[in-house]
C-alpha cells in the first residue's frame, strides 16, 4: 500500500500545479489589504438591513401570490417602450416626436456633428441653440416648432438630457451632463420681434444642415452662418413694401365690391397710413399707437368720398385699409400655441392681438365720429352687400396674397406658391359661401383648413417652415367687412348691433386660425414617418390630463 502511494506521488503533475500563481506547499495565502477605507455607506459586520414591514391591508403590502422570479420590470410606460428609427424623416417630425415622449424613454442622441476628444463645448452649444431659437421666435414661429429646432441643435452636437422651454419673450434651456453632475442652464430674452420670413427660411436651412448626417457643420461654421443671417438685408426695398401695402388695400377693396376709383382711394389711404406708421416707429412710439395712426388715413378718405356725394362704395375704401392692418399672423400663431399646449405663450399672443385690434378700432372710430359731426351719411347696409364677380374677385384675392407675401419679406421662390394657395382658399370660400349658402364661419374654417393642409405639404417638400406658405394665403379670408360694419354701428350709437358684428368678426378670425392648424395636423396623416411616428402612433401634446 505504501508503494502504491509512493508511485502515485511520483506521477507527473498537471499544468495548473506548476502555475506561477499557485502558492508553494506549506504557505498560506495572505488576505489582500484593502486599498481604500471602508465606505461610509457600508453596513457594519453582522448588521442586517431592517426592512419596514407594511401595515396589514396597506396598498404597499406585497401580495400573497407575489414571486420575485416572475415579477414584471421595474417600470414600463402604458404604451410600451417605442422602437424609434426615424433617420429618414424630416428633423421637424423627429424632434417633435421625441419632445412629446417621456424623458426616460427618449432614445440616446445620435451624434451628427463632430467635436473634440474632450467632448462637446456645452456652453457654446447652448448659446448657439438659444440664438437660433431667438430668431425663430422673433420671426413669429410657433413655440412647439421653436422647441423642436432647439432640441435638434443640441442633439446633433451630442448633448443628451436637454430640456428647452419657450415662452412669449423668454427662451431657456437646461442640460444635465449626468445623474450626479449639476445641471447647466442658460436663457435669452427676445427684445424685438419683426416679420422677415426670408430670415426665417435661412434659419430653418441652418438647422436642417446641422441635423443632416452628410453635412459637416462645426460650431464655428454655425456661428458664422448665423451672423450672416442676422446681417442679411431684406429681399425687398422700402418703396416696394409701401407700394405693396397700397396694392393690398386696393385689391381688398375690389374684393368687397369696390370699383376703379375705390381701388386707387384705398391704395392711397394705405400708403399714407404706412408712412405715418413708419414715422411713429422712428420716433419710438409703441406699436399700439402705430396701428391707431395707420388706420386713420383710409377711414378719412372713405368718409371724404361719402361726403362728396360721389356714387361710389366708400365703405370699401375703409374695409380695404383694414385688410392691410388686421393681425392675422399673430392670431394664427396664438391659436396654434394654445392647441399644442403652450398656454402661457398663447395667452400673451392673444393679448397682443387684442391690443392691436383695439388700436385699429380707435383709429377708425375717431375718424367716423368726426365725419358724423360734419353730417356724413354712412350707409351701413352697403357694407354687407358684396356684389358677386367671381373672376374679378379671384384675381383680386391673388393680388392681395401676392402683395401680402412681399410685406412678410418672403423668399421670391415662395411668393408664387403662396399666391396659388390663397387663390384656392378664396375659390373654396366663394363656392361654399355664395354658391352653397353655407354660413361664413364654417366656410372660412374649411377654406383655412385647405390653406394649412397645402402649406404644410409645401413646407415638408422643401424642408422649411410652414409660415411662408400659410400666413399670406389667409389674407382674403380676414374679416375686414364684419369689423368695419361693427365699428360703423358703434359710431352711430347702435352699440348692441355693433358688438355683435365685432363678435362675428372675432369668430371668423378664430375659424381661420383653427382651420389652418387643423389643416396642418391633417397633413401629417398622409406622412409616413419611419418608426414610431406614423399616423396611428403619433403622440399628441399631452400637457394636462383629467386623471
Amino acid at each position: 500500500m505504501a508503494e502504491a502511494d509512493g508511485a502515485e506521488d511520483r506521477k507527473p503533475q498537471s499544468d495548473e500545479a506548476h502555475s506561477a500563481f499557485t502558492p508553494p506547499p506549506g504557505m498560506e495565502p495572505e488576505a489582500p489589504e484593502d486599498d481604500q477605507p471602508t465606505s461610509e455607506f457600508a453596513l457594519p459586520a453582522g448588521a442586517e438591513p431592517v426592512q419596514p414591514e407594511p401595515e396589514e391591508g396597506s396598498a404597499f403590502a406585497t401580495p400573497a401570490t407575489y414571486r420575485a422570479a416572475h415579477s414584471p420590470s421595474a417600470y414600463t410606460p402604458g404604451q410600451g417602450f417605442p422602437v424609434v428609427r426615424m433617420k429618414e424623416s424630416p428633423w421637424q417630425d423627429r424632434m417633435r416626436t421625441m419632445l412629446r415622449m417621456p424623458v426616460d424613454v427618449r432614445p440616446v442622441p445620435d451624434l451628427v456633428q463632430r467635436h473634440t476628444e474632450t467632448g462637446p463645448a456645452v456652453g457654446r452649444v447652448l448659446d448657439l441653440t438659444l440664438r437660433i431659437g431667438e430668431l425663430l421666435l422673433a420671426g413669429g414661429e410657433g413655440a412647439e416648432d421653436v422647441e423642436a429646432a432647439m432640441f435638434a441643435v443640441t442633439r446633433s452636437y451630442g448633448l443628451d438630457r436637454c430640456e428647452p422651454t419657450v415662452t412669449f419673450t423668454l427662451l431657456s434651456i437646461t442640460h444635465q451632463p449626468s445623474l450626479v453632475d449639476d445641471p447647466v442652464s442658460a436663457n435669452r430674452t427676445v427684445r424685438r420681434r419683426g416679420t422677415d420670413y426670408n430670415r426665417l427660411s435661412a434659419v430653418y436651412q441652418l438647422v436642417d444642415d446641422i441635423s443632416a448626417h452628410e453635412i459637416d457643420v462645426s460650431l464655428e461654421e454655425a456661428y458664422r452662418r448665423l451672423a450672416e443671417i442676422r446681417r442679411n438685408r431684406h429681399p425687398y426695398p422700402g418703396w416696394m413694401l409701401t407700394a405693396s401695402a397700397g396694392l393690398l388695400a386696393g385689391a381688398a377693396s375690389t374684393l368687397v365690391g369696390g370699383g376703379v376709383l375705390v381701388f386707387f382711394a384705398a391704395a392711397l389711404g394705405a400708403v399714407l397710413g404706412d408712412r405715418l406708421a413708419w414715422l411713429c416707429a422712428g420716433r419710438g412710439l409703441p406699436e399700439f399707437y402705430q396701428f391707431v395712426v395707420a388706420a386713420m388715413p383710409p377711414a378719412a378718405i372713405g368718409v371724404a368720398l361719402n361726403m362728396t356725394g360721389i356714387d361710389v362704395k366708400a365703405s370699401a375704401v375703409i374695409t380695404g385699409g383694414l385688410f392691410a392692418l388686421l393681425p392675422g399672423r399673430a392670431l394664427v400663431a396664438a391659436v396654434q400655441d394654445g392647441l399644442t399646449g403652450f398656454y402661457i405663450t398663447a395667452s400673451a399672443r392673444l393679448l397682443e392681438v387684442m391690443y392691436l385690434f383695439i388700436g385699429i378700432i380707435m383709429g377708425v372710430l375717431v375718424v367716423l365720429y368726426v365725419g358724423l359731426q360734419f353730417d356724413a351719411s354712412p350707409r351701413p347696409e352697403e357694407v354687407l352687400q358684396i356684389q358677386q364677380r367671381p373672376l374679378i374677385q379671384i384675381a383680386a384675392s391673388m393680388v392681395l396674397v401676392f402683395t401680402f407675401a412681399i410685406l412678410l419679406q418672403q423668399e421670391r421662390s415662395t411668393v408664387l406658391i403662396v399666391t396659388l394657395n390663397g387663390g384656392v382658399a378664396w375659390v373654396t370660400f366663394g363656392a361654399l359661401r355664395y354658391a352653397g349658402g353655407i354660413p361664413p364661419v364654417p366656410s372660412t374654417a374649411i377654406a383655412a383648413g385647405l390653406v394649412g393642409l397645402f402649406g404644410q405639404l409645401f413646407s415638408r417638400y422643401r424642408f422649411a417652415s410652414a409660415l411662408p406658405y400659410t400666413t399670406a394665403a389667409i389674407g382674403p379670408l380676414l374679416p375686414g367687412s364684419a369689423t368695419y360694419y361693427g365699428l360703423l354701428l358703434i359710431a352711430e350709437d347702435r352699440l348692441n348691433e355693433g358688438l355683435g358684428s365685432l363678435v362675428n368678426a372675432a369668430a371668423i378670425a378664430l375659424a381661420i386660425a383653427i382651420g389652418v392648424n387643423l389643416g396642418s395636423e391633417t397633413s401629417r396623416l398622409f406622412m409616413r414617418i419611419p418608426g414610431a411616428a406614423s399616423a396611428a402612433k403619433r403622440r399628441a401634446a399631452k400637457r394636462t390630463r383629467g386623471f
